[in-house]
Parts: structure tokens; sequence; C-alpha cells
């Protein structure tokens, strides 16, 4: 057990602090952890880009924790939901893809830090999308009560709800849902989560319960009262909006015609970020009604909640949409804010591997016999890791899904970014000067020290982690000797 950052009713105390630690196990520890799905980190209020309205996020954000360089791990739903409860790389559980879609893949069968956390005397709940695997639910993974997202779909009908409104003839629009807010899937969700809740703390016990939604991921259906806070003729177009993808990776080209967008235009756009930044405001009420339940449960204050997602959404950035293929920032940075009671807010800005980092965290506060492959953010949060005792680069993998396999490699620091495509192009950053990585400078002789500089960062990562591509000499050649077209 730590000796200067106890958690004690999930009061975290640091040397700064004086609160009285009454009992500083891990078990009295209670957790409400959120994740959306596919919520890009500059449409959040927090970010300070003035794009999204996230009022109650925001002010999880100024009582917590912000991580503004927190990164998805791998810009897929079920291998970054699998690493989140594995805190393995999928390389290593196996589920290098969406099982869902196109060529089959290894069925994630754990193991889990979730049941480990399961052998303590914590009640665990899960409301919400699964997306870990086709065979098991939850509770094979050590949740003792599950609500799917599905459910929602069954009370719907059964209630004889009105369908969604279909407004465009592009399928990845969307429209909007004619019900009342409290009858939208966020809103029924999180009355689930209250419930969930309630009956926890009536059986006196602590809780780690999850919150996961698929919205905001296309198509977009916010309910109206959500979507008349966007007006999609100020939506101004992204700077990276009218890429030509020249000198970049032939895939990325071929992705607008797969999503046949080759004809599209910014209104058509706007159409698509107004439903999308509707629907995250609209989640985002939701997560103020649990809070506002937490409140009135009076566990609020001693309640640690996170919100982050699973990866980001191109949403029109580089005329592009959903994610695949690519690690633009759009797709890989994402939001993470940790409200922990007994920590004033602060910004940490140190790279986080998203999923990896936060299973490390959590085996951290409930000290589980646990391995990950991450590493726990509470030595930043407590102020006991400088600059220098923690990573100088992010990471995020990509394996192949929906159109093919193409697989890819990404490590970024403060200024570059580099993206090792085995099978083609690779790519080149600087995102001091090109934020909006429009210019591929992968040939340029300016920067061949940097590229050289990555290359070896990357392989050295890639070898530390054991991931199966640098198995074969090829990968040797591409990264340390620089044999690459």
């Amino acid at each position: 057990m730590r000796n200067n950052f106890f958690i004690s009713g999930l009061c975290l105390l640091t040397a700064s602090q004086t609160m009285e630690a009454r009992d500083n196990k891990p078990e009295n520890v209670n957790i409400l952890f959120i994740q959306a799905d596919q919520h890009r980190y500059d449409c959040t209020g927090f970010s300070q880009r003035g794009l999204v309205k996230t009022p109650n996020i925001d002010k999880l954000a100024s009582e917590g924790v912000v991580f503004t360089n927190s990164y998805s791990c791998i810009p897929t739903s079920c291998p970054a939901r699998q690493s989140l409860i594995s805190g393995k790389w999928p390389e290593q559980h196996k589920g290098l893809w969406n099982y869902d879609i196109t060529l089959p893949v290894t069925p994630f069968n754990g193991p889990t830090w979730t049941e480990r956390l399961s052998e303590k005397d914590i009640k665990m709940g899960y409301v919400g999308k699964w997306h870990v695997s086709d065979r098991k639910s939850p509770k094979d993974f050590g949740f003792d009560d599950y609500v799917p997202e599905w459910s929602y779909n069954n009370w719907r009908k059964k209630n004889n709800l009105s369908d969604y409104v279909w407004q465009d003839s592009r399928w990845v629009m969307g429209g909007y849902d004619p019900v009342d807010k409290m009858q939208s899937r966020t809103h029924w969700l999180a009355q689930r989560v209250i419930e969930m809740i309630k009956k926890y703390q009536s059986e006196g016990k602590k809780w780690h319960v999850r919150f996961d939604t698929s919205d905001p991921h296309l198509p977009c259906y916010p309910v109206r009262e959500f979507l008349a806070m966007y007006d999609k003729e100020k939506i101004q177009e992204w700077p990276n909006y009218r890429d030509d993808l020249s000198s970049k990776p032939y895939i990325q080209r071929q992705q607008i015609y797969n999503w046949e967008l080759e004809d599209s235009n910014w209104e058509m756009w706007q159409g698509y970020l107004q439903r999308y930044f509707a629907n995250i405001t609209q989640l985002d009420d939701a997560v103020g009604m649990v809070i506002e339940a937490l409140k009135e449960m009076g566990v609020y204050d001693n309640t640690l909640i996170v919100y982050t997602t699973d990866h980001g959404d191109a949403a029109g950035s580089h005329n592009m949409v959903d994610k695949h293929y690519v690690m633009y920032e759009e797709e890989v940075h994402v939001p993470l804010v940790m409200k922990i009671p007994g920590v004033s807010h602060r910004i940490i800005d140190r790279f986080v591997n998203n999923q990896l980092d936060m299973a490390a965290t959590f085996c951290d506060m409930y000290q589980l016999d646990y391995k990950t492959q991450g590493e726990s953010l509470l030595p930043l949060i407590e102020g006991k890791k400088e600059a220098s005792d923690w990573r100088e680069y992010a990471f995020s993998n990509y394996n192949g899904q929906q159109f093919g396999l193409f697989v890819q490699r990404m490590i970024r620091d403060k200024r570059m970014k580099y993206v090792w495509n085995l099978t083609d192009t690779d790519e080149l950053y600087d995102l001091e000067s090109d934020p909006w990585e429009l210019n591929n400078l992968v040939y340029s002789k300016e920067y061949k020290a940097e590229l050289v500089r990555l290359r070896k960062a990357l392989y050295e990562d890639l070898k530390q982690r054991k991931d199966p591509l640098i198995w074969q000499n090829a990968a040797k050649r591409q990264l340390i000797d620089n044999k690459k077209l």
C-alpha cells in the first residue's frame, strides 16, 4: 500500500492534504467509469476548442484531473475495450479488430483484472455497450450485474415509441430521435445506472460501476432538444477537410471511395457534425443526470468518476468519416478526466496510453495481483513522477478492419508524429508547424534525423511489449536500417 497516497472512502490523500484517513483499504472505494464511443478530444468544452457544449463533463474536469495527451491504444472499438479490461496490447490479447465485421478474429477470452477485482467485497455493475465478446458477457469477466444496451431497443419497442427519423440520403448522416430525452437511449441507460447504484447503496456495499454507451458513434440520432442547440450553417470547415491526401498511403484515398465520399461537400458534413455535436451534448446531459443522482444520494463527494472514450472520429477531417487506416489526431487523441475526491484540479500533459494505463491505475488502486502493460497514473497524480521519469512518447496500433487488413504502428512526441505503414508509404508530421497533419514529411531531407530517431524509438518499444511484427527481420530492416521506400 502506498504511504503518501491513501484511498479512504474514496478520499485520496497527498502530502499537501491533511484529510484524516479513516480506513485506507481499497475496498472502500466507489468508482463510476463512464466510457463513450467515438468521442473526439477536441469535441469537449474543457479542450477549449469552442466546438461542443459539455457542461457536466467540464464540471468534472474543473474539479478533477485532466489528461490532455491521452491516446487510444487502438482506434477500433472491440480491441480497445478488450485492452481496457485486460490491460494488454491487442497483439497480446489477440483481439486485433472488431469481431463483428469482415474477417474472423480470435474470440476474446481474458484474463482480465476485473475478474481479480470480483474476488474482493465490491459490487461490480455494467450498464450499456459491451462490444468485448460475442460469446461472453460482463458477468463472465467478474461483473455481478449487467444491463445490455440492446435491452433499450426491447424497452422502446414494448412501449411503442416512434422510430428514429432518417433525414439524409447518406446512412452515415442519421437524423433525429422524436422522443423525449428521458426516453432516449442515453438517458434510459443513465436511469439504469442510477438504479444499480441505489441498489448497491441499499445493500451497504462499495461499488465499481461501468456506464458505457454507443453515443456519439454514427449514425447519430439526437433528440430535437439537443439538435436545436447547433446551427449547422455556422459549423466551420475543418482546416484539413480539403486534404488531397497526396504523398500519403494509397488506402487513405481509397477510403474516400469506399465510403462513397468522393462527391461530398461541406454542407453534407455540416449536417453530420450538427448531429454528432448534439449527440455529445445529449450524452453529457445524461452524465449530468447521474451526477445529480449521486449528489442526492450523498455519495458524490466520495465517488471517483472517470470520463473517457475508446477512440475518436474523423467526422469530416481529411474528408473522412469513422476511423480505420489512419492515425490522425482526430481518431487517436481521446478525452480522459478523473474527478478524484481529495485531489484538487490539475492538468497533466504527460502522454497516456489510455486503456492500458487506466487498467494499471485500477490495479494499483485496488492493489490487485495482476500485471498489465500500462503504467499506473497515480504517481503522476501524486506528483511522485517527474517528466523525466515518465514515457516521452504516445503510441497507437492498427491491425486492419472494415475493407481489408492494413497494419500500422504510431509513435509521437510533443512535436513529431511517425506512422509505420508496413506495406505502404510511411507518414511523418511536424505537429508544431502542421497541427492538422496535411504535409507528409517522410521523404524530406530536412526531417531525416527525426525519422531515424522515431523509427528507432518505435522499434525499441515494440520489442519491449513483444509485438509480433518485429519477430521478422524485415521489421528491423525497415525501422533500424531504414530500408523503407
